[in-house]
């Protein structure tokens, strides 16, 4: 399972980009929300990741 998550920001980023074409706004105009996908994302990867060093 921990290898797929490296799938979770592609994939969100992937559908953040997709709404942002379909209501006409620009990649640059959306950058805000790509990082806070990224901020996120990096934060349950490492929580994850620490319960599975934890539970050991």
């Amino acid at each position: 399972m921990i290898k797929l998550f490296f799938l979770l920001p592609i994939i969100m980023c992937a559908i953040w980009w997709w709404y942002l074409n379909n209501h006409g706004y620009s990649v640059k105009e959306g950058i805000k929300g790509f990082t806070y996908i990224l901020i996120l994302n990096t934060a349950i990867i490492l929580f994850f990741t620490t319960m599975i060093y934890i539970t050991r």
